[in-house]
């Protein structure tokens, strides 16, 4: 069921948020579950109960797992046909799951202008590679938000050595031809960022750097956020090719090319920006990152904001059916337009 075939979905299914949502390549975040084998302290898990605070105390438990391979390609497979164009598979760590092969070897064919990106942090990549070759996977997305064994201990709580993660970005860029880092801003990492900076670029790999945005599960260590500010203006002495970029969803980004390699910030200066400015929302004044992915976890849910969990929309009941499948998603997201 195509948006663009909205009159035969029934007069109340409104397409419009929908539609704007794709046209500016918001992201479908596909959850393969909690499981990760390290545990970095501002994880969010999309939503769930991430694994440093289940480590922490056993009685939080994310929810559990209902949908199985199948019904993860159905429900990707009918959010592709409706109009979503960039698909990202996280977790937790995607390649801890035994979703993970299934569901990413029977991924339907995208299309000329849709993708479908790994979002990894690299320990098990060269472990997977015989399969991982022969997926439709277009892009895989390493978090490097440490460059030493010490920085990833503090932040990721774990004794794997950074070579293993070093070693799980070459695997990838053996594997696929568009691999990229994305690093998150803080304290832990502030002496580090110059050198992932220059690791990235003598690869010839784009970097993205993060400004931490605050969750209920990381409000703890809030104080080690940093702002963006350093990293931007060494990137001014590195080149003057620099744009900004405040349309499409989620926060402006600051955009750098040195040597044909892309750079980007997001930057929390530029503001966040809202599919229909998020209409009524009762939440917008705290919003910090405007609605960028509606994210399916492993319990069957699509939700189309982390602040928003009254407006998760559990879809088990509707695989059957793929045209009240569509319709419902359309519905959740219609909230952009201060209709829910």
């Amino acid at each position: 069921m195509h948006p663009a075939h909205a009159s035969t979905a029934g007069p109340e299914v409104d397409w419009t948020a929908f539609q704007n949502f794709a046209a500016l390549r918001g992201q479908l975040r596909v959850s393969f579950g909690p499981r990760c084998n390290i545990a970095c302290w501002f994880c969010h898990n999309e939503g769930d109960v991430p694994p440093p605070l289940t480590r922490l105390d056993r009685t939080q438990q994310p929810r559990p797992r209902s949908l199985d391979p199948d019904e993860y390609v159905i429900l990707i497979s009918t959010l592709i046909r409706a109009g979503l164009k960039r698909v990202y598979f996280t977790g937790g760590e995607p390649l801890t799951s035994p979703l993970a092969r299934p569901v990413l070897e029977q991924l339907p064919e995208p299309g000329p202008d849709a993708s479908y990106t790994l979002i990894t942090n690299g320990t098990l990549v060269r472990t997977h590679r015989s399969w991982l070759s022969k997926t439709r996977l277009d892009k895989v997305k390493v978090s490097l938000h440490y460059f030493s064994d010490e920085s990833l201990k503090a932040i990721a709580g774990t004794r794997i050595g950074i070579t293993a993660i070093l070693d799980g970005i070459e695997a990838a860029r053996e594997i696929f031809e568009r691999v990229e880092l994305n690093t998150l801003l803080q304290k832990e990492n502030a002496h580090e960022v110059r050198r992932i900076l220059d690791f990235a670029l003598e690869r010839r790999m784009p970097v993205q750097f993060i400004e931490l945005v605050g969750t209920d599960f990381n409000q703890d260590r809030a104080s080690s956020a940093v702002p963006a500010d350093d990293i931007i203006s060494y990137l001014r002495t590195l080149t003057s090719d620099e744009h900004t970029e405040v349309t499409g969803v989620g926060q402006g980004r600051r955009v750098f090319r040195i040597d044909g390699i892309e750079i980007d910030v997001i930057h929390r200066d530029l503001g966040r920006h809202h599919v229909g400015q998020c209409g009524a929302c009762s939440l917008r004044t705290t919003c910090v990152e405007g609605f960028w992915a509606l994210r399916v976890d492993h319990d069957g849910g699509v939700q189309p904001c982390l602040l928003r969990e009254d407006l998760r929309l559990d879809v088990k009941e509707l695989l059957a059916d793929p045209t009240r499948l569509a319709e419902a998603v359309a519905h959740i997201t219609s909230f952009t337009e201060g209709t829910l």
